[in-house]
């Protein structure tokens, strides 16, 4: 087996990658990958693209890892920042550091590709992203948001685990959303339907395109929704409008219309059988119109077109009331300075037994009524 280092990919071709990849979920398709570095997405942010390869010894691709240096924790969701300024309180330096992650992108799925899912060239690339790390003087190596059969193999590399909360919402064969309804408990359906009706009696329609749909002015609006909800939070709005025109046969965008005018919009991405909210925006208050553009027409186009998962985004535990459960997602990490390992094992153990704990509390306020 041959191993490379390609810091673009530009350099590998799409069906190559993609033939490891799938086509399941859209995140590590080369498409979507290629789309943060062509709408220049990474490097002005602290993202410096790394991709480990392996091919075999015919020059065939049969393993590959989209892995980044990066020089802060921006847009990550998996948050060290606190590890970063304990390094930093003790004169040391946590950036750079490798993680292999999507960027922006708090969603569950594939990190370590390998022909035939082989899971002894995913170990190979593995260990190839230690022993990189290490001879670059990198303070750590981070896999985030790993499906569960690559994190019980990281697990035999990585001596940090870690686990947090999403809230995705699953489609058991629904016929329509009253259907949907009708399994929650009186209260929660209630509270649904007068947050749908609110939307309505303000006289704003709701409608759905595909990103490939989309003409000059929408396209302005919606990336102008997406601009502005970071403006509002001080935050930075890393994608560029050129990014979501590059991934634009991978969109859905949810309009609101008020007398005809766009006054809301939401960004989602459709994969194979999931949909992912991801970001919203909108001109100015409308009661409960956050909730209509970002869950509710989202569970109805997922019933509409039989796609099995919406997950829309990271955190609130506000939508477990609107039908969305929880669910555990994975990190794993390897940090190099023995006494900073130390110390972060016994940290992680309390902040597992502490989230074992609130996952059970989360799972007791299901609002699904009970099937007799």
């Amino acid at each position: 087996m041959q191993l490379s280092i390609c810091e673009s990919l530009k350099n590998i071709p799409a069906q190559q990658w993609n033939a490891l990849a799938g086509n399941c979920n859209p995140f590590i398709q080369h498409e979507f990958l290629l789309a943060f570095e062509t709408g220049q997405c990474l490097e002005k942010f602290g993202w410096f693209a790394k991709y480990f390869l392996i091919h075999s010894a015919d020059n065939e691709l049969i393993g590959a890892m989209p892995a980044y240096e990066k020089h802060n924790s921006y847009g990550e969701f998996v948050f060290d920042w606190a590890w970063a300024d304990a390094y930093q309180r003790s004169g040391l330096e946590y950036y750079p550091k490798l993680v292999i992650s999507i960027p922006y992108s708090p969603c569950q799925g594939p990190r370590i590709l390998s022909r035939n899912n082989d899971p002894e060239i995913k170990k190979t690339l593995i260990k190839f992203a230690l022993d990189f790390s290490a001879k670059n003087s990198y303070s750590s190596t981070h896999w985030l948001f790993n499906l569960k059969e690559d994190f019980e193999i990281l697990r035999q590399f990585t001596e940090l685990q870690r686990f947090d909360y999403q809230f995705h919402w699953k489609n058991n064969h629904y016929k329509s959303f009253d259907e949907f309804l009708s399994l929650l408990k009186p209260k929660k359906r209630k509270n649904i339907k007068q947050e749908r009706r609110k939307v309505s009696d303000q006289g704003i329609n709701i409608k759905t395109f595909k990103g490939s749909e989309l003409d000059k002015t929408q396209w302005e609006k919606i990336y102008y929704f997406y601009q502005i909800t970071f403006m509002k939070k001080s935050g930075s709005p890393t994608l560029s409008l050129d990014f979501f025109k590059s991934i634009a046969d991978s969109l859905l965008v949810i309009f609101a219309f008020h007398k005809d005018e766009i006054v809301a919009g939401a960004i989602c991405i459709l994969g194979k059988d999931t949909l992912y909210g991801r970001h919203w925006g909108c001109y100015e208050n409308y009661d409960s119109l956050h909730f209509e553009v970002c869950y509710y027409t989202g569970i109805e186009y997922c019933i509409k077109h039989g796609l099995k998962t919406f997950e829309p985004g990271a955190q609130g535990e506000h939508k477990i009331s609107r039908g969305f459960l929880p669910v555990k997602t994975w990190s794993a990490h390897q940090v190099f300075h023995p006494e900073f390992k130390r110390i972060l094992l016994q940290h992680l153990d309390r902040e597992s037994l502490a989230l074992e704990e609130y996952g059970k509390q989360l799972a007791a306020s299901s609002p699904f009524r009970a099937i007799e």
